[in-house]
Formats: C-alpha cells, sequence, structure tokens
C-alpha cells in the first residue's frame, strides 16, 4: 500500500533529509508570521479577550498528539479536589462542527471531535466545542454560570484568548523532532517558547531541567459493545491480536502493550482518523485492542471482540500545588 503523503512528511519531521533545504525557507517565513501575529496581539492589533474567570490553557508547540487528553483529565480531577469547578472549551479537531455547541451523551465524535467527546465522558464536566475559544468559552460560562475555571484543551497559540496559566505538553519520545518550524519540521513555535510558559509536563522520556514527568497507568481493558465488560491482559493470552491506533504517535500505545507482555499485530491510521467499519475488516475472528480516544469512533459499529484501554496520568503533585498557588488570587471565587 503507498504511503500516503502526511504520513511520509510526519515520518520526515523526526529525520533530517536533503529536502528540508527546499522547504526551510518556508519555515522561516511561517516563524517571521508567527512573530509578527504575537506582536500584534500583544500591542492591541488584534483583539485579546479577557474572561471573568481564570483561564488554564493546555498546549503544545508540535503538530500532532502529544497527550494533551489525558492531562486534561488528570487536571480537571485536581482542580475540582481544591474546590473549583472546570468547564473545558475545545476547538473539536477532526469533528465537522461548525458553530459553537456542547459536547453532551448524543453528540457523535464525527461532528464534535473525538477529543471532546472523551473529555466529557471521563470527566463529567461541561465541555463545549467552537472556532473561537472567548466566545465558545463565554457560551458555556452563559448555560453553566457556576463554573468559575475554564480549561482550553489545545491553544496555546490562540491569543486571542487570554489566560491566566499556561502549560506545554511535550512528547517525551519524539521532543521537537528535527527541531524546525512548519512545513519542514513539526513545530509551531520555537523550544523558546517554553521558557515563557507556566510549567512544562514531558508524557515519558526523560523530562528536561525543570519539567515534569507523566507517565500512563493502565486500566483494563473495556469490551466497546459493552463498556462495564473488563478484562485483564491475561484474557488475550494465545489469542491473535490487531492493535489499532489513529493517534499522534501510534508507536507509543503499541510499545505500551509491549510492555503489558502482549504480541500484536500494529495498524496505524492518522491522527483523529474517522473510522469506518470497512478499516477494520482485517480481523473477524480475532481480538482488535484501541486506544480510547479511537473507541469513541467505533462504538457505533463495534463487535464483541473489540477493546479499548483507558489510560489515567500520574503526575507529580508538585505540578498541582504550582497551579494551585498561580490560582491563589481567585481562592474566594470557588465557593
Amino acid at each position: 500500500m503507498k504511503q500516503p503523503f502526511s504520513t511520509w512528511l510526519v515520518d520526515q519531521w523526526y529525520h533530517n533529509g536533503p529536502w528540508q533545504i527546499v522547504l526551510r525557507p518556508f519555515s522561516w517565513l511561517f516563524g517571521l508570521l508567527s512573530l509578527l501575529r504575537r506582536q500584534a496581539y500583544r500591542l492591541g492589533v488584534f483583539k485579546s479577550h479577557k474572561l471573568p474567570v481564570p483561564v488554564i490553557v493546555v498546549g503544545n508547540i508540535s503538530v500532532g498528539g502529544t497527550g494533551k487528553t489525558p492531562f486534561v483529565i488528570w487536571l480537571v480531577e485536581q482542580l475540582q479536589e481544591q474546590g473549583w469547578r472546570p468547564g473545558i472549551v475545545s476547538r473539536g479537531y477532526g469533528g465537522s462542527a461548525s458553530h459553537t455547541q456542547r459536547v453532551d451523551d448524543n453528540s457523535l465524535p464525527q461532528v464534535v471531535g473525538d477529543e471532546p467527546s472523551l473529555l466529557a465522558q471521563r470527566t463529567g464536566v461541561p465541555v463545549f466545542v467552537g472556532r473561537k475559544r472567548a466566545r465558545t468559552a463565554r457560551h458555556l460560562l452563559r448555560q453553566f454560570p457556576l463554573c468559575n475555571l475554564i480549561i482550553s484543551d489545545d491553544g496555546l497559540q490562540h491569543y486571542a484568548l487570554q489566560r491566566d496559566v499556561e502549560i506545554v505538553i511535550v512528547d517525551g519520545e519524539r521532543e521537537f523532532g528535527n527541531a524546525q518550524l512548519l512545513p519542514a519540521g513539526p513545530l509551531r513555535e520555537s523550544p523558546a517558547r517554553l521558557t515563557r510558559v507556566d510549567a512544562v509536563v514531558f508524557n515519558g522520556g526523560a523530562p528536561a531541567a525543570g519539567a515534569y514527568l507523566m507517565q500512563m497507568a493502565p486500566g483494563p481493558f473495556h469490551n466497546l459493545q459493552d463498556p462495564m465488560q473488563r478484562v485483564s491482559v491475561d484474557a488475550f493470552a494465545g489469542k491473535r491480536i490487531h492493535a489499532v491506533a489513529g493517534i499522534g504517535n501510534p508507536q507509543r500505545f503499541f510499545n505500551q502493550l509491549a510492555l503489558m507482555g502482549l504480541h500484536v499485530e500494529p495498524h496505524s491510521f492518522p491522527d483523529h482518523h474517522e473510522f469506518t467499519v470497512t478499516d477494520l475488516q482485517f480481523a473477524v475472528d480475532d481480538v482488535i485492542l484501541m486506544t480510547e480516544k479511537d473507541a469513541v469512533k467505533c462504538v457505533l459499529f463495534a463487535q464483541a471482540n473489540w477493546w479499548f484501554l483507558p489510560v489515567s496520568a500520574v503526575i507529580d503533585h508538585a505540578l498541582t500545588d504550582k497551579i494551585g498557588s498561580k490560582l491563589a488570587s481567585y481562592n474566594l471565587k470557588k465557593d
């Protein structure tokens, strides 16, 4: 099967090759335009909106998944323990929604996006998607006036929304690839941007000095047809297993299964891939294991032998303390 251009390009971002000589001038132009855009917001040429509640932005400086979704789930739990009542806003990348809307049990991942669907299911807090995050957040606050804090899932470069805390998630395995800006590399902004955020979290790997380490703790496997049916890894002993991943770094999922002692046949798909039943016809009687993010898009046509693996982020509570101290001036608004 011929490799899609997008897949080929992503592969090249994590290696150096002569083709980058052609694309690098475009990266310089991208960097210049990004700098001018930031300055325009800083000088008030472009309007930046301040919300009546504190805003935490969880983002990255690279294209592709880095682990923001499990981090946001963890962050919601930590904030709730501190007495906050958070809501989440997202662009809904990968979904077809053209207007601001709430994500609930009746929302289709194909419309609102796979990550917002998963966030709504796992956190139980209000989740809204929309093209403009400030407007989306205002919709959320009008419908849920008891919400007293907004988490923006992604949006580090969305300067139209003012923020009180910035947290960047880094893929600890791939880090910054060839360290080039788009289109020659995977970076939206220079790594120097990390010196201006409140916290940097490495998803696996070896964190840089001053950064926090996030590790993933897998739970039992859940059946797609009946999520209440849960089994341990031992249930798949002696069976032929297909592993499916349509995330930013599919190899991370395959490596996790290998660490659990499973021998699988891997099947990679692009991040936010809109699965259809024909995509998974390679396994009729065999077991299919997939990520929780992929599962939300496959549940409507799931088979009895399809399972997903939920994961939970584990992070040093020193980060919780740091975020709490950053929000200390808002403490009177929690009750």
